[in-house]
């Protein structure tokens, strides 16, 4: 089992309620960054964003662009927040004469001019020239501020981040999945590095069921993993996806938390062990 110390800040100064900078971006987001997936209605992600979190996440298929997310973007951008909000779309065709439409299309919807990330979706490898030369031309012609890319290949970040092309990596850490500590996380540029947006916070929800927990262990809150997450200071922005306002209030509560001590940091180390479920490598 690894021992988590912080590497960098002290937990005196590491206050989940205030904004941080996505990377190089420059753009100032809350911790908690908001998912659509979960179809949570309007109110939620318009409190969400009252409290602080301003990365919203939203599809590039139609599917993926929940009716409260879309309601809740045109209302923010309506009221002349636009600068405020920063709007991420993920873009999974790897395809640019599917992937323009669609992302035209999310615009439109949306009724917004540019997106500030747009993120390529889950690839294994660097994304073909092709798929490159879109995005940065979209980038050229101010559709898109930044470009991010999203994989679960942990070896392909670090290389990405010389060749310097994309500006933020969506990855998955978790108490079970924490490999980006060794394989990703210290071997970004200190100066200039990528943001760092982290999903799957609670492994799918594994890291909040009784029956998944070591004997004699609670099962861990949501808050708990969200804390984990956010207490490594290499990550800038935590997902979190919710149905309800209230289960968004509950998802909130991590702000005001703030981050784990050693001790709870050690206990949440020792129940991802355990649903990890192999030796680690």
């Amino acid at each position: 089992m690894i021992i988590f110390v912080h590497p960098y800040l002290p937990y005196s100064i590491m206050n989940f309620q205030q904004k941080t900078t996505l990377g190089r971006t420059g753009l100032e987001v809350g911790r908690l960054g908001i998912a659509s997936s979960y179809g949570a209605p309007a109110e939620a992600y318009e409190e969400a964003f009252e409290k602080g979190c301003n990365y919203f996440t939203i599809g590039s298929f139609i599917q993926g662009r929940k009716k409260g997310m879309v309601e809740a973007i045109r209302n923010i951008t309506s009221s002349g927040r636009r600068d405020r909000l920063v709007v991420s779309m993920a873009e999974y065709t790897h395809s640019r004469a599917l992937g323009n439409p669609r992302f035209r299309g999310g615009l439109k919807q949306l009724g917004l001019e540019y997106f500030d990330v747009l993120f390529l979706g889950y690839y294994i490898k660097k994304p073909r020239k092709r798929i490159l030369e879109w995005v940065l031309e979209l980038k050229e012609r101010g559709l898109v501020r930044f470009i991010g890319i999203s994989s679960h290949n942990r070896l392909l970040f670090p290389l990405l981040a010389a060749d310097g092309e994309i500006d933020v990596f969506h990855l998955r850490y978790n108490a079970v999945n924490s490999g980006a500590e060794k394989d990703v996380f210290p071997l970004l540029p200190a100066e200039n590095r990528p943001g760092i947006v982290a999903y799957t916070a609670t492994r799918w929800g594994q890291l909040l069921k009784e029956s998944k927990m070591p004997p004699g262990e609670k099962p861990l809150s949501a808050s708990d993993c969200y804390r984990f997450v956010l207490s490594n200071p290499s990550v800038d922005v935590c997902l979190t996806g919710t149905r309800s306002v209230e289960m968004m209030r509950e998802n909130l509560r991590t702000l005001e938390l703030g981050p784990l001590s050693d001790e709870e940091i050690n206990r949440v180390r020792r129940i991802g062990d355990h649903v990890y479920g192999k030796p680690r490598t």
